[in-house]
């Protein structure tokens, strides 16, 4: 019997701390509309955080895969065969290549409330873009499924 499950996903979602500014989102509309009326507070107390969940939400959505002899970031999908060397990034190097480090042209998935990252090389000579950063909190196993994934293909 052969699994044909996704070596690697991992969806970048939001911490809860910002669930919880979603909500004071919503106080804050509900203050504002304070003056107009109880109904009004109330509508501005759930469209606030209804807007400020979706927001949170949205951000939080995007996905790492590894699938089907590609890597899948975000928008973005680039095959294996495209693709060099991994090195897992820890909080510090992580922050030098998002800054003084970095590369205008590289591919960049970012999440400021994810500490590691992954940099992966790019080996197409017909693509520009040297490396691609991709904020992951679990970056080695991300270069194993790689790793993995091409020696497979």
């Amino acid at each position: 019997m052969q699994l044909s499950a996704t070596p690697y996903e991992e969806r970048l979602t939001a911490p809860r701390s910002w669930w919880l500014i979603s909500f004071l989102v919503g106080v804050s509309m509900a203050l504002i509309l304070l003056p107009f009326g109880t109904l009004p507070m109330l509508g501005g107390l759930v469209g606030g955080t209804a807007v400020a969940a979706v927001a949170a939400s949205a951000y939080g959505s995007m996905r790492i895969r590894v699938q089907g002899g590609f890597l899948v970031a975000g928008e973005a999908k680039i095959p294996l065969s495209a693709l060099g060397e991994a090195e897992v990034l820890d909080a510090e190097e992580a922050r030098a290549w998002r800054t003084y480090k970095a590369d205008t042209r590289a591919f960049l998935l970012l999440r400021s409330y994810i500490p590691t990252a992954l940099r992966v090389q790019v080996t197409d000579p017909e693509d520009p873009t040297p490396y691609l950063y991709l904020s992951t909190r679990e970056p080695e196993r991300l270069a194993e499924a790689l790793k993995t994934a091409r020696t497979a293909a």
